[in-house]
């Protein structure tokens, strides 16, 4: 933030204050997020008791490489899929040339392809104003002038715990790490009998 308020202050660019203020207020969240991951991966390491040279491969060639991997596909931006693609070059070479890839047997480096690949799917990259529940709740804000409260909340559920992805898993069951029970047959299953719907006058008097 430093960084950019020098230049446009060197270039002589338009203040913006309120928008740096905006930013400084949600670095410590989005800060937060990132070492709750990381917090995640050095769990899943504690029983292996790793190696300085072991966790070096981990943190720095194997979970990168397969982070960029993922998320080049997923970029639709030309200019940011041409850098994530450059990190993703640099990231690999430095990732086939490590001596513990090399030492590696394929079953065993295949074991850890897959647990990094399930790391990095926990951990999902969205603009907030066009994906993510975030997005689709502020859409929902704007085309019915807000939403109550509690509406809002049933929105939230049914982002995060029935919104499918492709191989058909909900934004919870990646963040836990945990299967859930269908959400559908959960409301239903606390659903009691309906109440018979309520005669008319005029279809009394039919009856009679």
């Amino acid at each position: 933030m430093e960084a950019i308020e020098a230049l446009a202050c060197r270039h002589q660019l338009p203040a913006r204050h309120d928008a740096l203020k905006k930013v400084r207020t949600q670095l410590p969240a989005l800060a937060a997020l990132v070492d709750f991951w990381w917090q995640g991966v050095r769990r899943d390491l504690e029983p292996f008791v790793l190696s300085p040279q072991w966790d070096q491969w981990v943190s720095t060639c194997l979970l990168p490489m397969l982070y960029w991997d993922h998320q080049v596909a997923r970029t639709r931006c030309r200019r940011r899929k041409a850098k994530i693609r450059q990190a993703l070059e640099a990231v690999r070479t430095a990732f086939e040339r490590h001596p513990l890839t090399l030492r590696l047997a394929p079953p065993v480096l295949a074991a850890w392809k897959a647990w990094a690949v399930d790391r990095v799917k926990s951990f999902q990259r969205t603009s907030s104003s066009v994906e993510g529940r975030n997005g689709y709740l502020s859409q929902m804000q704007h085309n019915q002038r807000g939403l109550p409260k509690q509406r809002y909340k049933v929105w939230a559920v049914l982002h995060n715990f029935d919104g499918r992805a492709a191989d058909g898993t909900t934004p919870a069951s990646r963040f836990f790490r945990r299967t859930f029970p269908d959400l559908f047959e959960t409301v239903l299953s606390h659903i009691e009998d309906l109440p018979r719907a309520r005669q008319r006058t005029g279809e009394i008097a039919l009856c009679l």
